[in-house]
């Protein structure tokens, strides 16, 4: 029989039961029966959890058996028993993460996974991170179990500097937090340049594991036009920065020959080979704009992987996406000698974006064996949805709907043919299940024994609920639980019917947006409004200094008027550039997400902005998100967290 348990340990990325044949038997024992051969039932044994249930089953932890292809492997039918060969499907992709070592790869067939959803991620029009949601999401893909986290770009601000060296303090020195986690390496960014390079080693030098990655163009466009230096000139310059982060004593060194994509391959070879001998363990191949097609940009890492054969250097890549196709470059690097791939979680990034995460490892998780001759990677995948989503609530980006793997309808089925096939059986229309990354749905403890979320519910019904969604950190603080559950009360006493999983994560989110914000906070909004009237909203906001404050403003409409009643209160003059609402779920009392990004008014005090990668000056813009059942709160509450980061960024600017 197939059985569930809500436990966080038991919810794997395939959990698959197996009967023991008796109960309580010693381990050992249970070991041998999971034949072909005892080495490899021994190796299997470290990753197993026992639990006495009735009929006394053990549940097997796999890290790429992830669909529904297995012929013996029912996921539907309850009932029925799961044969040995499914058991050696499990045991034969038990595979351990390699050793850390700068510059190789003791395991030939692993692929290190390098994230820059805090870096490039962050470059994203409106995307600014605060310092505590940097760290969060650093904790959390560290969670994941993430190789390599390229924390920012020390060099662009005060602000930038002090979120990379906190998330090297902690998440770069932090014990595993869960037995999928793993202690990552935390990189920073820095441009070709002494200054920038001391700048980077300052900020990551207290890691376990730091690492500096360096750039500078190559192609013959960037070269003439945006650096102005000749051949010789920039061969000088990435040799002189690799050569000076070695002297402050960094082992760890990562070089990337920007726009690697569109340039002249005779010139890259003698670029890559100088800074090899100067130090850099980790070549970064990037394309730039976008520009390759998978076999051209496999063409590339084949002749690079060719030349570097027998050096102590890992190849990378890094793709954009701007003709869509980053994961297939991604992948076809991988396929051709990388062993280092660059992307972001949801693909977010400059312009158009990077290869996704979530689309890197599950392409690997499924086909690596068949496809990429056994390329593997160490993440957890059921971390993926619950790291997509605080990813798209912390950067104010929404996932669109039809995206791979973590969109909304990526796991739903319209078509009555696609039913028909769901109901006979799953994997006529999934090749990976819900589960897999992390999406759960009508399995948990609270759901099977009728309980609804509603406001007579008590803290434990919530807790236990949040813990099943994945957001055992939040219950865990105290804190912030206690903050959960007063909005979570609040709302419930205005929604009938209960909440159901998506308005609760919803709250969830409004929450963490607002948790860390100590500026202002909303105590109560009151509009008029309609045919014939000027719309008008009181609001009401509690300061800093614990006072409450009101206006009273007229607007174009209740929106309007209330954003404007805020901007009053706390003296700030901003642009709204993007208003977004939708509902949660369908009815009329359905939960409704609002999303905003502002930027300051040109010419005022709060204008400021930062050193982008390239050189040039980039305008800073926040984000923020509320949710509730009355649209109007729910926009409020958005508006108000925006400013609030805005603030917040402010005042870190100030002279200390």
């Amino acid at each position: 029989w197939i059985t569930h348990y809500s436990r966080e340990s038991l919810r794997t990325q395939c959990a698959e039961v197996v009967p023991c044949w008796g109960r309580r038997r010693p381990l050992s024992r249970v070991a041998t029966n999971l034949q072909p051969t005892r080495k490899m039932a021994r190796k299997i044994v470290r990753q197993l959890i026992l639990w006495p249930v009735a009929s006394c089953f053990l549940y097997l932890r796999s890290s790429s058996h992830l669909h529904g292809n297995c012929p013996y492997v029912d996921r539907k039918t309850s009932g029925s028993i799961i044969r040995r060969s499914c058991v050696r499907c499990l045991m034969e992709s038990v595979r351990s993460r390699p050793r850390y070592i700068p510059g190789r790869i003791d395991d030939s067939q692993y692929i290190r996974i390098f994230d820059t959803t805090l870096r490039d991620g962050e470059q994203s029009p409106g995307a600014t991170l605060t310092s505590s949601e940097k760290l969060a999401i650093a904790r959390q893909l560290a969670k994941m179990g993430i190789d390599v986290i390229e924390a920012g770009f020390p060099i662009a601000s005060l602000d930038d500097f002090e979120a990379v060296q906190q998330i090297a303090r902690s998440v770069g020195n932090d014990y595993p937090i869960s037995e999928s986690s793993y202690v990552p390496v935390i990189c920073g960014l820095c441009r070709a340049n002494l200054r920038d390079v001391e700048r980077a080693w300052e900020a990551v030098k207290h890691a376990r594991r730091p690492r500096v990655h360096t750039f500078i163009a190559t192609s013959e466009i960037h070269m003439v036009s945006k650096l102005k230096k000749s051949k010789a000139e920039v061969l000088a310059t990435a040799v002189e920065a690799v050569q000076f982060a070695r002297s402050l004593g960094c082992d760890d060194i990562e070089f990337s020959p920007e726009d690697a994509g569109r340039s002249d391959p005779r010139f890259l070879i003698e670029v890559l080979e100088a800074v090899v001998k100067a130090g850099a363990t980790t070549l970064n191949i990037p394309d730039t704009t976008g520009w390759t097609m998978p076999w051209e940009f496999g063409d590339l890492i084949q002749l690079l992987h060719a030349h570097f054969a027998g050096s102590d250097v890992v190849l990378s890549t890094h793709c954009q996406n701007d003709l869509g196709l980053a994961t297939a470059n991604s992948l076809a690097g991988a396929l051709n000698g990388a062993r280092q791939i660059e992307c972001t979680i949801n693909g977010i990034g400059e312009r158009a974006g990077n290869a996704a995460l979530e689309e890197i490892i599950m392409a690997l998780a499924l086909k690596g064996n068949s496809h990429f001759g056994g390329l593997y990677t160490g993440c957890n995948t059921s971390q993926i949805v619950s790291t997509s989503r605080m990813v798209a609530e912390y950067t104010g980006m929404s996932v669109q709907a039809h995206k791979a793997i973590v969109g909304t309808n990526a796991f739903q089925h319209e078509s009555g043919i696609h039913q028909d096939g769901m109901i006979k059986n799953k994997s006529t229309y999934e090749i990976m299940t819900p589960e897999s990354v992390g999406l759960y749905r009508g399995d948990s403890s609270t759901i099977g024994a009728g309980i609804v979320l509603g406001k007579h519910s008590g803290r434990n019904a919530l807790s236990t609920r949040l813990r099943e969604l994945g957001y055992e950190d939040l219950v865990d603080d105290n804190e912030k639980f206690d903050s959960m559950f007063s909005r979570f009360k609040e709302v419930a006493e205005r929604k009938k019917g209960g909440l159901d999983d998506d308005e609760l994560e919803a709250l969830v989110n409004d929450a963490a947006c607002h948790s860390n914000l100590p500026c202002w906070n909303l105590n109560s909004v009151q509009v008029i409004t309609g045919s014939n009237v000027m719309p008008t909203a009181t609001v009401k906001l509690i300061g800093p200094d614990g006072i409450e404050r009101h206006s009273a403003v007229t607007g174009l409409g209740p929106v309007d008027a209330v954003y404007k009643a805020i901007d009053r209160i706390t003296c700030v003059s901003v642009e709204l550039e993007t208003y977004s609402l939708e509902a949660v779920n369908s009815g009329i009392d359905a939960l409704a997400t609002t999303k905003v990004i502002i930027s300051p008014v040109v010419g005022t005090q709060l204008e400021f902005s930062s050193l982008h990668q390239s050189g040039g000056i980039a305008v800073r813009r926040f984000s923020g998100s509320g949710s509730d059942t009355d649209i109007v709160l729910s926009s409020a509450r958005a508006y108000l967290a925006a400013v609030n980061k805005l603030l917040n960024w402010n005042l870190r600017q100030l002279p200390r």
